[in-house]
């Protein structure tokens, strides 16, 4: 049972040294320079208790990246950045840095494939010559592959350990070919799920898996509406929940899929973990030393382009003149972005909007508690060292099944959704859009057993764009597959 919340005042007065939290919806072309590196572009980041039947045991972490993307998108489809790593941060100390890094590194491949015209071998201009399978990759032109690595710290440095494919040892795993089409591609499905390892993660005696591949977009918004300054029509009531349609129904994403051992994510001391995702361009040192840096680490710099974990943080939250930023810092800096999250806009625009009356006592612990610190009684760390901008998910909270799972999460009375962690299913705009406005303020009915104290804080706020659990797969990697490029409907 989910206690009542008691610590208002210490809450208030830890917000002083805290930091931004989120609210709204996700990230896609969230800030200026990350619009000019769409491949790097942190679109959605998940991290829940697995509920496919017989993994409650094991945590699952989906990183999407590269927004928006149409199906038909070619000749050249959606390869991810060889020049850069993508990492899922994993905070186990409450610390606000990771204890553990899942890193991501590929490689593509053009194989050139020709074709004879006219007694000369020709280079052809696409990514497949004919159908595509797991055991026919002949007349594929483009090939992706990626490692997979562990990375931990040592002596303050950093130990990177290579994670195996446990069937054959090896370190080298295959991205699917996009979905290109059902001429290329007939069942698409069963072919992508062949790309799913089951893999040897250092420190674990359970195998983990991981899968890399394009997906439908998972992420539910009536998008357009939202910003042209919240252009829904009826934005408040249940009845209204399920009456827009959803922007993103016809776009893919690529996704990071991992899910491993919960015994190897948690300490013994506590089930309360925190994660994120960044991607990184890579900089070599060789360009740094005509600046008089040097060193005898030979090891290339990361040059952070993108950063997520609660969805719309830098979208809606953080000020035009801090985007970048965000995306640049680490979660134990986030004492700069204080008053964004203590202080936030979004509930002054709707107000402004719609007449609804916004909280009106400052700092908004509320957030704090929820974006910050995690929730007294439902994900916050038993010693919590040092806040920051996380998503937080206590793992001794049992997954819920799909069906079974309330849309609104914690707030709708299912301790198993977000904000604790996030599911595909969980419908992260009408909780937040709920909670900026007051929902969690120093209490409501589904947490903590009395209403909410902000003047607006039990209207049921909706997009009108419906999602729940039945909307995804009951199975790894949760995600439907992507859409199909051809035929057109």
């Amino acid at each position: 049972m989910i206690r009542k919340h008691k610590r208002v005042a210490a809450v208030a007065s830890l917000a002083l040294c805290l930091a931004p939290g989120a609210v709204l919806a996700s990230s896609h072309r969230e800030a200026p320079l990350i619009t000019q590196s769409p491949k790097l572009d942190g679109t959605d980041f998940y991290m829940f208790n697995s509920y496919e039947p017989g993994r409650s045991n094991f945590v699952t972490m989906i990183a999407n990246y590269i927004p928006l993307q149409d199906a038909y998108g070619g000749p050249n489809f959606f390869t991810l950045d060889n020049n850069a790593v993508y990492d899922i941060h994993i905070d186990n100390r409450g610390t606000a840095t990771p204890a553990m890094t899942f890193r991501f590194r590929f490689t593509t491949t053009e194989k050139n494939l020709t074709l004879n015209i006219g007694g000369q071998n020709v280079p052809v201009a696409l990514v497949a010559l004919g159908p595509v399978s797991t055991s026919n990759t002949a007349t594929q032109n483009v090939i992706e592959t990626y490692t997979l690595s562990l990375v931990t710290s040592q002596g303050g440095r950093e130990i990177e350990t290579p994670i195996a494919d446990a069937a054959t040892g090896g370190n080298i795993f295959t991205k699917p070919v996009d979905n290109i089409g059902m001429k290329t591609i007939p069942n698409y499905p069963a072919y992508a799920n062949t790309f799913i390892y089951n893999i040897r993660i250092p420190g674990c005696a359970t195998p983990g898996r991981v899968f890399v591949g394009q997906r439908a977009e998972g992420f539910v918004v009536n998008l357009a509406e939202t910003f042209d300054l919240i252009n829904y029509k009826n934005p408040v009531g249940e009845q209204f929940a399920n009456t827009t349609k959803n922007d993103l129904a016809d776009k893919n994403v690529t996704s990071l899929t991992i899910e491993a051992p919960t015994a190897c994510l948690r300490t013994a001391a506590d089930p309360v973990i925190a994660g994120w995702t960044t991607s990184s361009s890579v900089v070599r040192r060789d360009n740094d030393r005509s600046e008089g840096r040097r060193g005898d680490d030979d090891r290339p710099l990361l040059k952070q382009a993108s950063r997520l974990a609660n969805p719309l943080v830098n979208e809606v939250v953080i000020g035009l003149k801090d985007k970048d930023k965000f995306n640049a810092s680490q979660p134990i800096n986030d004492p700069q972005f204080l008053t964004y999250v203590t202080n936030p806009t979004l509930p002054a625009i709707i107000e402004l909007l719609f007449g609804t009356k916004a909280p009106t006592a400052f700092p908004r612990t509320d957030l704090v508690a929820v974006f910050l610190t995690g929730i007294a009684g439902v994900n916050q760390p038993v010693s919590l060292k040092a806040p920051g901008e996380e998503m937080r998910l206590n793992t001794s909270i049992a997954p819920k099944a799909k069906g079974a799972q309330n849309r609104l999460g914690v707030i709708g009375g299912d301790a198993a959704g977000y904000p604790n962690g996030r599911r595909p299913g969980d419908d992260v705009v009408d909780i937040s859009l709920r909670v900026v406005m007051g929902k969690l303020y120093t209490g409501s009915t589904a947490l903590f057993g009395t209403p909410s104290q902000a003047p607006s804080g039990e209207l049921e706020f909706t997009d009108g764009a419906f999602v729940d659990s039945t909307f995804f797969l009951n199975a790894f990697p949760y995600l439907q597959p992507p859409h199909s490029g051809s035929p057109q409907p």
